[in-house]
């Protein structure tokens, strides 16, 4: 099968060069790309384009890009910077592949059930909602464009150890909730396999979640176990929701179990860390070897 992904001759731009933005960046820079990244302060390295739409800088765009990547979020007024501010420039470019990344969110509380990418989108949440409509507005643009729905992104610096080393974790129980989650190296593993695919065969919706939604009480169990440290009381949700933020609380208000069956199973994506055991071992791994 010819070749349609990320290799030597591809010119790649990530709108949002943050956690999983750099981590994407690096991977397409080991293939032999040249990348870009885009940063709301001001950055050194030829790389680096500054992206602050709030102060009016507005890159502008290296020429022949092949490759997009859009990271950023909503606004704090729902709408999308990347969208109206850089869109047109995008439809000048001749790419090959954009992808957006949004999520799991759009699809609300399904109470537990399973949900993949034809089930109903009804956002609770209002962030949830701006990225449904965002999403929406990206795959209307007629750029080559994926959505790829993501729940909880996880990765070294982002798991749970550095809290229960600090005594700032917390062991919450609530009945029957699970949560979904990936790991930064599937999320770039999942994108870069889709832009091997035949642009026919790569599907406008994709969840990249991995294969075992869960209790948080169980992941933080067991990263307790790779560090060796005891885990904080336990707590029911109705004991701590009072001590809990507005953005803490949002967290626990969906409950869904996401399918990757259609990334697994139909596009052939083999997870690098199919559970979050394989992916915290990993992550508290490299964290180690960063210390050395």
């Amino acid at each position: 099968m010819t070749s349609h992904g990320v290799k030597p001759s591809s010119r790649v731009l990530v709108i949002g060069g943050g956690y999983t933005g750099q981590r994407f960046a690096a991977a397409a820079k080991a293939q032999g790309a040249q990348v870009w990244l885009t940063s709301r302060s001001a950055r050194e390295g030829a790389q680096w384009l500054h992206f602050n739409a709030g102060e009016g800088a507005i890159p502008q765009l290296p020429e022949g890009l092949s490759h997009v990547l859009i990271t950023l979020p909503p606004n704090g007024s729902g709408e999308d910077d990347a969208y109206n501010l850089l869109k047109e420039a995008l439809q000048q470019q001749p790419l090959q592949w954009v992808g957006y990344l949004s999520t799991t969110g759009v699809y609300g509380d399904s109470q537990g059930r399973w949900v993949d990418e034809g089930s109903p989108t009804q956002p609770g949440l209002r962030r949830s909602q701006s990225r449904l409509q965002c999403e929406r507005r990206w795959l209307a643009s007629g750029l080559p464009l994926q959505s790829f729905r993501l729940p909880a992104i996880y990765g070294p610096g982002r798991c749970p150890f550095q809290q229960l080393q600090q005594g700032t974790a917390r062991l919450i129980h609530k009945p029957q909730q699970v949560f979904c989650r990936i790991h930064v190296d599937d999320i770039v593993g999942a994108l870069l396999h889709c832009c091997g695919l035949p642009p026919e065969v790569r599907p406008a919706l994709l969840n990249v979640s991995d294969d075992l939604p869960c209790p948080s009480s169980e992941t933080l169990g067991f990263a307790a176990h790779l560090l060796g440290c005891k885990l904080p009381a336990l707590r029911t949700f109705r004991e701590a929701e009072g001590e809990m933020s507005p953005m803490a609380l949002s967290f626990w208000a969906d409950n869904r179990r996401i399918s990757n069956a259609l990334l697994c199973q139909d596009l052939g994506y083999r997870l690098l860390y199919p559970t979050y055991r394989e992916g915290f071992t990993a992550s508290w791994e490299e964290e180690q070897t960063h210390l050395k």
